[in-house]
């Protein structure tokens, strides 16, 4: 159940995010105008507009999180629950562990999202004090998603915690 809602979650914060990125807002008139004459003379009844996705800018390779996260896609793949567990904060391993439990799950590596090493990739890095978001891309999310990671005891953890809340 918890589960649900974690892939409710970040599937939520994907939309959010995809929702807020902007386009290219200069126009060529004479060209809104042709279509919009083409457009009426197919007779549709609105114009189609076309446009092309600006590509996800990357402000930084994530020097500090990179590591982190590679080395997680690699426990994920070796299913090394162990290791896994190293690379989660407290409060999130309690939240995957009642979530565990309701699904009936015994291992870690059963119950986080399966990643590749392939697709391990972090851009984006901001940091703040103990807290820092990233961007993460893997074989599942292409388009990658925000994830807020928390340093406890002098290591970079992970958290399910929504970025924009927590950051």
């Amino acid at each position: 159940m918890k589960r649900s809602y974690s892939i409710y979650f970040l599937l939520l914060s994907l939309s959010m995010m995809l929702a807020a990125c902007g386009t290219d807002t200069a126009v060529n008139t004479n060209a809104v105008n042709s279509n919009t004459a083409n457009a009426a003379r197919t007779n549709s009844n609105s114009p189609v507009a076309v446009t092309t996705p600006t590509p996800d800018q990357v402000n930084n390779n994530a020097p500090t999180l990179t590591p982190v996260y590679k080395a997680y896609c690699a426990a994920v793949v070796k299913k090394d629950d162990a290791a896994i567990r190293k690379f989660f904060t407290a409060d999130t391993l309690k939240s995957f562990e009642e979530g565990m439990k309701d699904e009936g799950i015994k291992k870690i590596s059963d119950y986080v999202d399966k990643v590749t090493t392939e697709v391990c990739e972090v851009s984006n890095e901001r940091i703040k004090g103990d807290k820092a978001v990233a961007k993460v891309k893997t074989v599942s999310y292409p388009n990658g998603f925000e994830v807020l990671f928390v340093n406890e005891n002098g290591e970079w953890k992970m958290s399910n915690m929504d970025p924009s809340k927590g950051f």
